[in-house]
């Protein structure tokens, strides 16, 4: 294998097995051996699996990576837990989040049912504290938990817009200290989204008694939430509506939430697990080998399967869920060089032409093979994966031609693009947002899950930048959009070469 020295320093910081004193005691390659066997069922499959990890043409999830052919065992991402009105109930799923984010996996919630700050608690004749001040508990276990210290904790935390205490959350990271361990989305209704059009009004609603208490102007509501976004990249939006509408899996439930980066809208206690094919590693020169991307979806498809019946479940109830609806989620990451070595421009209708046909070719022969498994694409945002692969993530644009990434608790990793495609190169920055949004939408349109995309924006963008980005999410019906001004956190992971960061080399 050819590892390049910054996947090398990823797997040695958070992959690679050590012994009791700390010492590494595998190779990269024996880690994919380790990988293929944990979930292979055949020593045929193990070695197919081996190759496709090894040649980087596709990797797991972190979780699989880190736990495949261990005593933990435990393979998923993306978990979504129940939060019901009730104090017990809440204190069962912190339980439960503790035991997830230990194992590496991820946790969304809506906290939608939770009676608002100031409502009757009859049984103590007290009042409620609402929805943001459970949150804060969750924030603290994250924090506690820190996951063995391998990977940094990570939630989600969902309010629809139609709960009473929406403006308090829409606010709740305003500060830059709060919920730092959160991912907060508003579940914005088609409702909602017309009265936003309309200008009109739209009732704030109980979830105790399920009785109108108020009512809003649509219109303030989504500019307090723009406003908001682009201060500080929080809150992001969830069409929750529209998740509904296309879920596979309607029978068993309504949708409420998502894993922490929006790309797996899930049902109470359902897992996914998740994968990403390198695009750069399916090109043939100047052309997309379409064969051997059908080889390497049918054989990745497999191996997500797999990973369902091999994976140690945290509680029965995940365990339950997942076997119901086998739900997995192939996505794919170095698009945008793949891209820049066929010479198209990320900001191009032939780009985003070209990025529908290609996640149309995977999901239709993703489902070809798959009939029984609910739902089986996904675009994850591959954030340490693409390091190992040494590719970009995702369906990301490059965020700039030379730029220094923050990973694993402060190790600051720096990238250099070199390609003869000069013309090709367009950085994140440089692109308008409705190119960002348009591509997400492209994607998404072949895709059952839904798509992790930030639409990156320099920091001189206005706020009408990311009022317009929401609208256009909602009006392509992509199912959430997540924005983030560049520098409107104090603290982020991605930064230029040339930001004058002192601490931007390793």
């Amino acid at each position: 294998m050819e590892l390049s020295p910054n996947a090398l320093t990823v797997l040695e910081k958070r992959y690679l097995l050590r012994d009791d004193s700390g010492r590494i005691i595998e190779t990269p390659d024996e880690l994919f051996h380790r990988v293929a066997q944990g979930v292979a069922k055949n020593p045929a499959q193990a070695k197919d699996f081996h190759g496709l990890m090894s040649r980087l043409e596709f990797l797991p999830n972190s979780p699989t990576l880190m736990n495949a052919g261990t005593k933990l065992g435990q393979l998923s991402a993306c978990f979504v837990l129940p939060v019901e009105d009730d104090l017990g109930s809440i204190f069962l799923t912190l339980r439960n989040v503790a035991l997830i984010q230990q194992s590496g996996g991820g946790t969304g919630f809506s906290f939608s049912h939770l009676r608002p700050e100031g409502d009757i608690v009859r049984s103590t004749h007290g009042v409620a504290s609402g929805p943001v001040s459970f949150m804060n508990i969750f924030n603290a276990t994250t924090d506690v938990i820190k996951q063995g210290g391998k990977r940094r904790g990570a939630n989600m935390g969902v309010l629809s817009v139609h709960h009473p205490d929406i403006l308090e959350f829409i606010a709740a990271k305003q500060d830059g200290q709060k919920l730092s361990n959160f991912n907060i989305s508003v579940a914005a209704t088609d409702r909602f989204m017309q009265a936003v059009s309309d200008k009109g009004d739209y009732e704030l609603v109980n979830p105790r008694s399920n009785k109108v208490v108020a009512r809003k102007k649509a219109a303030e509501v989504f500019e307090r939430i723009v406003e908001m976004a682009w201060k500080t990249g929080d809150p992001g939006l969830i069409f929750i509506d529209e998740i509904n509408r296309r879920h596979p899996a309607k029978k068993f439930g309504l949708i409420e939430a998502t894993n922490p980066c929006g790309e797996v809208p899930l049902l109470p206690y359902e897992s996914c697990n998740l994968g990403s094919i390198n695009l750069v590693k399916m090109l043939d020169g100047q052309a997309v080998d379409w064969e051997k991307l059908e080889r390497t979806v049918r054989l990745a498809v497999r191996f997500l399967d797999n990973v369902i019946d091999k994976n140690n479940y945290p509680i029965p109830e995940i365990k339950k869920a997942a076997h119901r609806t086998r739900k997995i989620g192939l996505g794919v990451m170095g698009f945008a060089e793949m891209l820049i070595e066929l010479g198209v421009r990320y900001d191009t209708d032939e780009a985003v032409n070209l990025g529908e046909k290609i996640m149309e070719f995977i999901y239709s022969r993703a489902r070809q093979l798959s009939k029984r498994n609910y739902t089986v694409c996904t675009i994850a945002p591959t954030g340490t994966i693409s390091l190992i692969a040494d590719c970009s993530s995702g369906i990301e644009p490059l965020f700039a031609t030379e730029f220094v990434k923050e990973v694993l608790g402060g190790v600051r990793l720096q990238h250099k693009l070199s390609t003869r495609q000069k013309d090709a190169v367009r950085t994140a920055l440089e692109i308008a947002p409705e190119w960002h949004v348009r591509m997400q939408a492209a994607f998404q349109r072949h895709v059952d899950n839904a798509v992790s995309k930030t639409i990156n924006l320099p920091e001189k963008a206005s706020i009408d930048d990311v009022r317009r980005s929401y609208l256009l999410a909602y009006e392509l019906k992509c199912k959430g959009i997540t924005v983030y001004r560049y520098g409107s956190k104090e603290q982020q992971v991605l930064y230029l070469e040339d930001s004058g960061c002192p601490e931007c080399t390793i």
